[in-house]
């Protein structure tokens, strides 16, 4: 009998079903497994390598591209592919069929609906692809914005730019945002499975639910019943109630200011802070994990050959230096009676083969912590081959920074895991740089100011600059924040570092008045009804100048302000480039427990910042160790670069927002000197102590000479000539008149309201 030959079935697998759901069919279960975990696979690793815990050439490669795609809805996007995996290879998207199951579909197998239909999927994937274009139009201010962010991976990334300008070059601006927003609600029912009758249900249950609980909040009669249960309660039951809610009526006690809290209780502003773009984009770190693994294979090597058994279980790539972590293994030592036992490796050994290690890296310098803090490990630091740029955008971005606690937020860098790393000024309370010329002192500075500018307005932080070598800080004048222009000559230091003092002793005694302890306290307690303090940092670049021309005033006032002005919101930055015990003397050093060291040339002057050596082996431009208040150990780290022109973005637009009137407290690069806040100060610093007795007796006797001051008063020529010429500028004598003593205009009988007035001024 001739085989007879089989007919094709043409009909769907699953009549009455949408054909959404027979593209199972078309893979067998076994092929939907395999399709399945390979999607899963490639979602978990496109997510290990945007978030940063896998490297590799390619796999950066891909997480770039893969940013670049989707913005900000990347790891979104990946974490949708992995779930459409998992359950495509879990057969939890189609029912089963015929083919799959060997027979026929019984009620069973056709009555079994999936976990997670396709509709919805589809749903979720119109809402991720709408939600991509919403953000991309709502961030991009313009085209050519538009364009940067999707090239930078942000925003909606390529996806959500291409259909958003699409879009509005095809129906404009509003009809793209209408467009969307009934795509979105489409998506949302698919997602959710709504229609219009779920809607109004939900929308009609939401409105009952706000007017059950506005009838809740109003007061009104008692229930029904309510009285007879009160009165049928029993003594007891009362005594419970009424103690229940005078507990309840009772407030609680104020919580403990935090130095968080003392931001929010700073002067309100009206002013809109600096946008991060007017800072360069972040670098793109270069791949270096090849050349990171040659290296610790090179360590280990090395240590085995000197007896020392290590591993390197652990590697951290920063942007100046890679760290490995070594495990340290153990050594058989034999005993007196024959018997052996393991004993570890002493860390002493591996210190003392520092410089052979850095000859076989061929790498120097390197330098070994030992251990690392809070963990079981050696830690050798090895500079990378290419150094990685640290922007100043990439740290306040990080969120390391935005989630940080503490007010006077500043970046300082990234640490040797390539971390973002910042820190409170206020919990320092001051801060002491220092280290050699050109390694990196001035830029810090730079990016520590830049960044209180970015996130203070002019009435919640001033600043005092004082820049003896005229270059550095200069460049700020003209920002609202500052108290007076940048402070370049050196007859005004002392008058301005006074004149702090005098703010600090003021602001003690506001405190004193309103029963506050705190800058914080203050202005909580002032609110409204009186004027708020802002925050002052005084920022000194090169103290070795001012030391130089003025040691024992200069000493005196930073100490004490140091000491004191913590509490008052006033803090201090100083620089210097002589780290010597006669710059940073041992005063200085006890009231600046946050230090900052750059590279020095010698051990000792590592010693004189630090109280240890280290800095000595830092590699310069940018490399440091910060010592901070709350850790024992120092942390390395590779500063922020801020360029010249990024400081003059930030500038012009303070500038900018002045002239626009959005306040006033700003000053001009030049001001009169008899208008600084210092004028007074040094008006009286000018005055000789014995002014007022040298006119009392000038005023007596009726003459005026400088021998007769010199005998009268016990002093020099030189002070009593200086004596004369301020007799004659308050106008108690007359000039000079060759050899004629000269013209008392004071009588005995002067108006006693004008001398007492003269006597006040004198004494300040």
């Amino acid at each position: 009998m001739a085989a007879s030959k089989k007919k094709v079935d043409t009909s769907p697998i699953f009549p009455g079903q949408p054909f959404i759901e027979e593209i199972g069919v078309w893979l067998h279960p076994y092929q939907r497994e395999i399709v399945g975990g390979l999607m899963f696979l490639f979602a978990v690793i496109t997510l290990l390598s945007l978030l940063g815990l896998t490297k590799g050439s390619l796999s950066d490669w891909w997480a770039s591209l893969f940013r670049q795609l989707f913005g900000w809805g990347a790891i979104p996007a990946a974490a949708l592919v992995g779930i459409l995996g998992a359950g495509l290879g879990l057969n939890r998207f189609w029912p089963l069929s015929s083919r799959e199951t060997g027979g026929p579909v019984t009620s069973i197998t056709e009555g079994k609906e999936s976990s997670l239909p396709l509709d919805v999927v589809i749903g979720l994937e119109l809402l991720f692809v709408v939600a991509l274009t919403a953000v991309h139009l709502l961030v991009a201010v313009d085209t050519e914005q538009a364009l940067r962010l999707a090239r930078d991976g942000a925003g909606g990334g390529f996806v959500g730019w291409g259909i958003s300008q699409l879009l509005v070059d095809l129906i404009g601006l509003t009809a793209t945002s209408l467009l969307l927003f009934v795509l979105g609600l489409a998506a949302l029912g698919l997602t959710f499975r709504l229609g219009l009758a779920d809607a109004a249900h939900w929308a009609e249950r939401l409105n009952e639910w706000s007017r059950r609980r506005l009838d809740d909040l109003q007061p009104g009669e008692e229930e029904p019943g309510e009285e007879a249960e009160e009165s049928a309660a029993t003594p007891a039951k009362k005594q419970r109630k009424k103690q229940s809610s005078s507990s309840e009526a009772k407030p609680l006690a104020p919580p403990s200011m935090t130095a968080a809290a003392a931001v929010a209780a700073l002067p309100a502003s009206k002013r809109a802070l600096p946008p991060l773009d007017l800072l360069s984009p972040p670098a793109k770190d270069p791949a270096q994990a090849a050349n990171a693994r040659y290296h610790a294979q090179i360590i280990e090597e090395t240590l085995y050959g000197f007896g020392i058994p290590t591993e390197v279980v652990e590697i951290n790539q920063g942007p100046t230096v890679t760290q490995f972590g070594l495990k340290l293994g153990t050594l058989e030592r034999k005993l007196p009676d024959g018997n052996t036992v393991q004993q570890r490796v002493r860390v002493n050994k591996i210190v003392a083969l520092a410089n052979d290690l850095a000859l076989a890296l061929s790498a120097a310098p390197i330098r070994i912590e030992a251990p690392v803090p809070g963990r079981p490990l050696v830690g050798i630091e090895v500079p990378n081959t290419e150094k990685t740029l640290v922007s100043l955008r990439a740290v306040i971005d990080d969120s390391s920074f935005k989630k940080g606690k503490g007010a006077l937020r500043v970046a300082l860098g990234k640490d040797v895991s390539g971390q973002g790393v910042s820190a409170s000024l206020v919990a320092m309370p001051h801060l002491l740089i220092a280290g050699a010329t050109g390694s990196g002192k001035s830029v810090c500075i730079n990016a520590l100011i830049s960044t209180l500018l970015f996130t203070h307005a002019p009435e919640q932080l001033r600043f005092l600059m004082i820049d003896p070598k005229m270059v550095e800080l200069t460049n700020f004048n003209g920002i609202p924040h500052l108290i007076a222009p940048v402070v370049t000559d050196f007859e005004h230091v002392v008058g301005s570092l006074a004149w702090v003092t005098r703010e600090m002793d003021r602001r003690y005694k506001l405190f004193a008045a309103a029963g506050a302890r705190s800058i914080g306290s203050y202005n909580r307690k002032i609110g409204a009804r009186g004027e708020r303090l802002p925050f002052l940092v005084v920022v000194i670049d090169e103290l070795a100048d001012l030391m130089m021309m003025a040691p024992d005033e200069v000493e005196r006032y930073i100490c004490r302000i140091a000491q004191m002005a913590r509490a008052t919101g006033i803090h201090l930055v100083i620089a210097t480039q002589r780290p010597s015990v006669d710059v940073v003397t041992g005063l200085i050093k006890a009231n600046f427990p946050t230090r900052i060291a750059f590279a020095v040339t010698s051990q000792i002057d590592s010693r004189v910042i630090l109280d240890t050596p280290g800095a000595e082996r830092l590699l310069g431009r940018g490399d440091m160790l910060y010592m901070a208040t709350d850790s024992p150990k120092l942390a390395r780290l590779q500063g922020c670069f801020l360029s010249d022109a990024e400081i003059q973005n930030l500038v012009n637009f303070w500038k900018a927002s002045q002239s626009m009137g959005a306040g006033s407290g700003a000053v001009t690069d030049e001001v009169p000197d008899d208008e600084l806040p210092w004028a007074g100060i040094m008006a009286e610093a000018d005055k000789d102590d014995l002014l007022e007795e040298a006119v009392k007796l000038v005023v007596d006797s009726g003459r005026a000479s400088t021998s007769m001051l010199q005998r009268r008063l016990g002093i020099g020529y030189p002070r009593a000539s200086r004596l004369m010429d301020q007799l004659e500028e308050e106008g108690v004598i007359g000039p000079a008149d060759g050899s004629k003593p000269r013209q008392v205009f004071w009588q005995e009988d002067r108006d006693e309201a004008e001398y007492d007035k003269f006597e006040d001024d004198v004494r300040g």
